[in-house]
């Protein structure tokens, strides 16, 4: 590290000194409230989600005082406003936009409005090409879907209805229908199915080639997925009735192959890519003729990257990876100038950055070590330089780092300790970073390429100024040895904490696959909602247990074949350790968890009776033959090969095991996690005589917020659950 940024972080650190909670005399504080928690009392403040231009500049969308949208341009060095763009307060019939993009040349923009969500990522909207120097303004078209400029800006690639469509700008606008089978519930072009959205994180299915020849898309024939369907109860007289394509473990996936649209003569090609279940990414090279599609089998332990020539239709393997569990997909795959490219694996068994070139041949391990890179930014050309984010300092904490090509000269860039988060502008020359801890809000600052702070964007001194006034306990980071691991804790005791007595505990976990609770970083409502919960006397722990990430691939992929079996020994193996602590109330352990959390905090509940006394499960999966083939099978392959694997740890097969005090939550339009999976627990807790409570929220989704007061009225009745039969239980005794 160069000495201007030891004083650069100096500088940063000496102005936290004041984020850090300082905790004064307890009854001299305000105690927070259910309130102020969803009220926005305690929200920190944010950037906007910044967008990299060309050069050492980006963009923000803003709203005005007076309801007008625009987009503005920003000097990364400088971070002043250099230029309005575009403002809707001059778009005649376009009033305010909620999105927008750049063309290639940032000459012209695509702006969205009118948006109608779909799944958690998807939606429709009405959006418009707007030409910057002409000030023009043309509709593209209503109920479109991912409008895409092509790379010379002539076209605009969209999907409407299942098919593909291009709007030629150079050309009257005339508009070409690239697909015609596109059907509801049948036949999907361009756009992902509900399990590719969900489990490979994106909507847009099409790619135009560097020349704008060729666009590449992929088409998904769902007609023999089974159909899920779910009643709205909405505000009308009858309910309606959502009905969609939804591959549960073990069923039929949609059968999707490859395209290829030439645009000179406007045929499309199908593209060969052999055996395969799924087609995750693709993505072109930098020679305009070569596509590069990545396939996985079934099991997702066997991944390909295949070379394809769109201009004869042929293809090729480039790399092939083999894994005894599972392999997963990232956004990583980046070529360089000469189409050389870097690539991320965890291969060694830790997730680290390769060089290989076009043929496939590796070049260089650019990374190594017994720590994982977290997330990979980019590589700067011109310095022979990559970015990167990774866990080198601690598996809780993140640090960006740069190493050039041959793995040589890391350097840090950013503080030691803490979660560290880089944006970077599009030439890789500077990056706004976001700096937290569990004791210090986000701090934003702009850093040079090098490591050198130039400004502290944004400090939330006045979240820090207010949180100093509220009685916040401090995050207790450790290790707890359970069944022969080393696991990352934290605990939050009362500010009054005293050793010679006995305390409550509520265990928080997720516990899934590759997850992180117990991390050095600020976090939202939950940590303000167990802080509430410490300040009423009880003491709050989170273990994250086998299973979860950041500690190597052998460890995150110790529970293939058995999900949640180990996850829930690790639970209630650590709260038995707990109760061997002196000031821990043994007769007073509960636990809680949303989704894959829910469905452990049951499973600990019930397999863990002569420990747990209470549980609180929101939006649980109960059983993994309900859920979906992607994610599922990953960790467990198909019911099929593997059905003691779905059975052996799914509570609804042992209900009877219910003990405690148990609180059921889930929302009837949760698309993800359906509520058939709590339904099915009920009728396994009625079947076996047993008393329960449940919260069933009419039409939420999996998160469980929309709607007036939901997250208040939710946490309501969970602080009363957790008061009545923990916090009052153990007072009592």
């Amino acid at each position: 590290m160069n000495r201007i940024f030891i004083l650069a972080t100096i500088i940063l650190l000496a102005s936290c000194k004041t984020s850090t909670i300082t905790i004064n005399n307890t009854s001299e504080l305000k105690e927070i409230t259910l309130n102020e928690i969803w009220d926005g009392t305690f929200s920190p403040e944010r950037m906007n989600a910044l967008n990299a231009m060309n050069g050492d500049f980006y963009s923000l969308l803003n709203r005005g005082t007076f309801g007008n949208t625009t987009v503005d341009k920003y000097s990364y060095k400088t971070l002043e406003k250099v230029e309005t763009i575009v403002s809707s307060a001059n778009l005649e019939g376009l009033n305010n936009f909620s999105s927008y993009t750049f063309n290639k040349e940032e000459s012209s923009l695509i702006l969205g409005t009118n948006f109608k969500k779909i799944y958690r990522r998807s939606f429709t909207g009405t959006f418009y090409y707007y030409h910057i120097a002409s000030k023009k303004l043309t509709l593209i078209g209503e109920d479109i879907q991912e409008p895409r400029f092509s790379p010379d800006s002539k076209k605009i690639a969209y999907a409407k209805s299942n098919n593909i469509y291009i709007l030629n700008l150079s050309n009257g606008n005339v508009v070409t229908q690239v697909t015609k089978d596109g059907k509801f519930n049948e036949i999907i072009n361009g756009i992902t199915d509900w399990v590719y959205e969900e489990e490979f994180g994106f909507v847009s299915a099409f790619e135009w080639s560097k020349n704008s020849n060729y666009l590449a898309f992929l088409r998904f024939d769902e007609s023999k997925v089974p159909t899920f369907s779910m009643d709205l109860v909405g505000t009308d007289n009858y309910p309606k009735q959502q009905v969609f394509k939804y591959p549960k473990a073990g069923e039929k996936n949609a059968v999707v192959t490859l395209h290829m649209y030439v645009l000179s003569s406007q045929e499309t090609k199908n593209i060969d890519l052999g055996d395969y279940e799924y087609i995750p990414r693709i993505k072109w090279s930098h020679d305009a003729n070569f596509l590069v599609a990545t396939t996985l089998n079934r099991h997702q332990n066997n991944l390909k990257l295949h070379k394809v020539n769109a201009f004869n239709n042929s293809s090729s393997f480039l790399l092939e990876e083999t894994d005894k569990a599972y392999i997963n997909i990232t956004d990583n795959l980046t070529f360089l100038n000469d189409n050389s490219f870097i690539w991320t694996s965890e291969k060694d068994g830790f997730n680290h950055i390769y060089h290989y070139d076009f043929s496939g041949k590796l070049i260089k391990q650019i990374t190594k070590g017994t720590w994982e890179v977290t997330n990979y930014y980019g590589y700067n050309t011109e310095k022979k330089t990559i970015y990167y984010q990774s866990v080198e300092n601690g598996s809780i904490n993140r640090g960006v780092y740069s190493v050039d090509l041959e793995g040589l000269n890391k350097k840090l860039l950013t503080s030691i300790k803490g979660t560290n988060t880089a944006s970077f502008s599009r030439n890789l020359n500077y990056f706004i970073n976001t700096f937290s801890t569990s004791e210090i809000p986000p701090i934003y600052s702009l850093i040079t390429a090098e490591g050198n702070m130039l400004k502290v964007i944004k400090d939330n001194a006045t979240l820090k100024e207010s949180l100093s006034k509220y009685n916040i306990s401090k995050k207790e980071f450790s290790t707890i040895s359970i069944n022969g691991n080393q696991l990352n804790m934290w605990m939050l005791k009362p500010n009054n904490f005293d050793a010679t007595k006995k305390y409550p505990v509520l265990m928080f976990q997720y516990s899934g696959p590759g997850s992180q609770q117990v991390a050095n970083k600020w976090n939202a409502s939950n940590d303000y909602w167990h802080n509430m919960l410490a300040q009423k006397g009880m003491i709050v722990v989170c273990v994250d247990g086998r299973g979860t990430g950041f500690k190597g691939s052998d460890f995150k992929k110790s529970t293939y074949l058995n999900l949640v079996k180990y996850e829930t020994e690790d639970q209630i193996a650590a709260a038995k350790k707990l109760a061997e602590r002196a000031y821990i109330d043994e007769k007073n352990i509960g636990i809680w968890g949303w989704s894959f959390g829910g469905h452990m905090s049951t499973n600990s509940l019930l397999k863990g009776s002569d420990i747990f006394t209470t549980a609180i499960a929101v939006a649980p999966v109960t059983s993994w033959r309900f859920y979906d083939t992607v994610y599922t099978e990953r960790f467990l392959r198909t019911p099929q090969e593997n059905p003691g694997g779905y059975d052996d740890n799914s509570p609804v097969n042992y209900a009877e095991k219910l003990k405690g005090n148990y609180l059921l939550v889930h929302g009837t339009g949760d698309d993800n996690v359906h509520v058939q999976n709590s339904y099915r627990m009920i009728n396994a807790l009625i079947e076996a005589n047993k008393q329960f409570d449940m919260f069933i929220v009419p039409d939420r989704t999996h998160g469980i917020y929309k709607g007036k007061n939901t997250r208040l009225n939710l946490y309501t009745k969970m602080t009363n659950f957790v008061e009545t039969h923990l916090i009052n239980n153990s007072t009592k005794n």
